[in-house]
């Protein structure tokens, strides 16, 4: 059958889709991930905000357009937290959740609804497959933070890792050929989790451990995101040692202010996070350090939104992802709410303070180029657009190299000349 498979939301999603798509491929499926007429649609549902919950729903829309004869089959978060939504839709025949997405294979021709219980033990996908010069392989599931508004430890539940010698046979069928058959090579390793900080072996934090085995392979280790308190001076020390070691940092922030950040149930302070950023930068050269924000968390103030802009003006982060607060159900955040304690803040100044971190996520983003022109790095060359070859560096810098001489999926020493675009035009 043809059978395409629509993938909202994070990396480990994506991990998921891609070794459902393999084991559909190598039952004789043809399987794609772009949208088109389809004999069988499958969604992998996100409900990490209310907007990813109403574009899953909307996905559903999208399929009947161009196959209304189609099966259509629904997994992921979304459904975990509310089957109804999806089960109740005409063209709709199954709907599972979280847990053992894998079955959706056997149950390509069911119709009915089958939510099964949240697992305890990390549940291993086998070896999935890559299309691209850069792979993800999860390392961990769940979430043991709570904080106060986010669902997915609901949805996900608690933090569970992956065997390690499972992982690394992955990354070594990944880097050898033996799973993406040599087209192609795979020059860069991204480890992705609900929560990778917490990747555990034997009950102890193992995140170092793997992150040593794997510098033994030749290709490059990123790391997604990560929580700050994993970066221990101990952790630093050893990490700058690795040579296939991407020193670029997503250090979820979101919110600069302690007392949002306490309502958050975030775990630490502003002063805290500064710290760690503090020792990044103590041992490695020119890292990237990128963050997510929350713009109007419930009771935000005036003063509170300033010591946000504060913290953010001393870390001057590569990057920001700068998001409008949205509110869960079922979330400690909704019982903040709703006990009168703390409000909504007005839309209108949610509006005016994300405009104003665009400000200072253009102009610290720019000022971070400008601090690299003349160094080199090395930058993994993807695509090709508008004359230049395009990729990013071990720092994750998109690049832009005006020249037509070098193949695809290879890894080359450039020069940052100058800002460009959303990154930098660089030389050989």
């Amino acid at each position: 059958m043809k059978i395409c498979i629509h993938t909202l939301g994070c990396k480990v999603n994506q991990y998921e889709s891609d070794a459902l798509a393999e084991c559909l491929r190598r039952l004789g499926h043809d399987v794609t991930t772009e949208l088109g007429i389809a004999d069988v649609y499958i969604l992998n549902s996100c409900a990490v905000t209310n907007e990813a919950e109403r574009k899953s729903r909307q996905s559903i829309s999208k399929f009947y357009a161009l196959n209304p004869n189609a099966k259509v089959l629904v997994c992921g978060c979304a459904s975990e937290k509310d089957d109804s939504q999806f089960s109740a839709l005409k063209n709709v025949n199954f709907v599972s959740g979280v847990a053992n997405k894998m079955k959706l294979i056997e149950k390509l021709m069911t119709d009915g609804v089958e939510i099964d219980p949240l697992p305890t033990a990390y549940e291993d996908f086998g070896l999935s497959t890559s299309s691209h010069t850069r792979a993800y392989v999860k390392i961990q599931d769940g979430c043991n933070n709570f904080c106060s508004y986010c669902i997915i430890p609901y949805l996900r539940g608690r933090s569970r890792s992956r065997d390690i010698v499972s992982i690394l046979n992955e990354v070594e069928g990944l880097v050898s050929g033996a799973i993406t058959e040599n087209k192609p090579f795979i020059n860069e390793i991204v480890l992705t989790g609900i929560n990778i900080s917490d990747f555990k072996i034997d009950g102890k934090n193992g995140l170092l451990t793997l992150l040593k085995e794997l510098d033994k392979f030749d290709v490059r280790i990123r790391l997604g995101s990560l929580e700050q308190g994993v970066l221990t001076e101990e952790f630093l020390k050893e990490l700058c040692t690795l040579k296939n070691f991407c020193p670029h940092f997503h250090l979820s922030m979101q919110s600069g202010s302690n007392g949002v950040l306490k309502r958050m149930n975030r775990k630490y302070t502003s002063k805290e996070y500064l710290r760690t950023v503090k020792r990044i930068r103590k041992y490695f050269k020119n890292p990237a350090i990128t963050t997510d924000v929350i713009v109007g968390f419930l009771g935000e103030t005036k003063k509170e939104f300033k010591e946000t802009c504060r913290t953010i003006k001393k870390v001057k982060f590569a990057s920001m992802h700068i998001f409008p607060f949205s509110i869960r159900t079922g979330t400690v955040a909704e019982k903040l709410l709703t006990s009168g304690k703390y409000g909504y803040v007005e839309l209108k100044t949610v509006k005016k303070r994300i405009k104003k971190l665009e400000k200072y996520n253009k102009k610290f983003k720019s000022k971070y180029i400008t601090s690299i022109k003349g160094e080199k790095f090395v930058m993994l060359v993807e695509s090709q657009s508008d004359g230049y070859l395009v990729g990013h560096t071990e720092n994750f810098v998109k690049c832009y190299l005006p020249c037509d001489n070098v193949e695809l999926n290879t890894l080359v020493t450039v020069e940052i000349e100058r800002e460009y675009k959303d990154g930098a035009i660089v030389k050989m």
